[in-house]
């Protein structure tokens, strides 16, 4: 005879989401998250809360900061470099080498005059002042026009990153006091993406070290 028993359901395969173990990993993410934005946080604190009247910071900070991750740009091939395919442009936000980098820039056309290969100059100078720190930092060209830039000028700043803009972006983005360009000023992008600082138009470098040193020791953020 059939076995008149009733059938007995399948199982579903998937279980139901555990409500905790959802929390718990959202209190994960959270913890991670404030893991790597703490140092940075902590030297925003430091500088704009706890000694808002007594820093000694030589450049202006930018108040508030302004986000440059979705800055667009074009990465221009080092003359001499082996030929290559050149991406389009990309949001400063999506280049992994400048994740976690204090940024260094200056912008302008690539006729660099004499104001502008000075700045470069400082650059480089004040970056390698930070010593076994300076890997935490990059200089960037951001370029406003089509032209190249002189070879035998690039010679002198191995590892300068080139990059084109758009110069309508760039100035919406850095927004120069009234007077002055923003051609005419280095700035700095903490390794979050965003605009924070900028240095007076012919700059003292002996000062910039200084802030750039204050800024590394505040944010240890790699």
């Amino acid at each position: 005879m059939a076995n008149d028993a009733p059938m007995t359901p399948p199982t579903p395969d998937a279980s139901p989401p555990d409500p905790q173990a959802l929390r718990r990993s959202r209190v994960r993410m959270i913890l991670l998250f404030l893991f790597f934005a703490l140092p940075v946080l902590a030297s925003y604190f430091t500088y704009y809360v706890i000694r808002p009247q007594g820093r000694t910071n030589y450049g202006e900070l930018i108040e508030p900061q302004r986000d440059a991750k979705g800055l667009a740009l074009t990465a221009v091939p080092a003359p001499g470099a082996p030929a290559v395919a050149v991406a389009g442009p990309t949001a400063l936000g999506d280049l992994k080498d400048l994740r976690l980098k204090w940024l260094m820039v200056t912008v302008g056309p690539s006729r660099c005059d004499e104001a502008c290969a000075r700045r470069l100059y400082f650059t480089r100078q004040v970056r390698k002042t930070a010593g076994a720190e300076m890997e935490r930092v990059e200089r960037l060209w951001l370029l406003t026009d089509e032209a190249l830039p002189d070879p035998a000028l690039l010679a002198q700043h191995e590892g300068l990153r080139l990059y084109r803009v758009d110069a309508a972006a760039l100035e919406a983005l850095m927004r120069a006091a009234p007077g002055t360009r923003s051609d005419e000023h280095i700035h700095m992008i903490d390794p979050y993406g965003n605009l924070m600082m900028r240095f007076p138009k012919d700059p003292d470098p002996s000062k910039m070290k200084k802030d750039l040193a204050k800024l590394l020791r505040a944010s240890q953020v790699r």
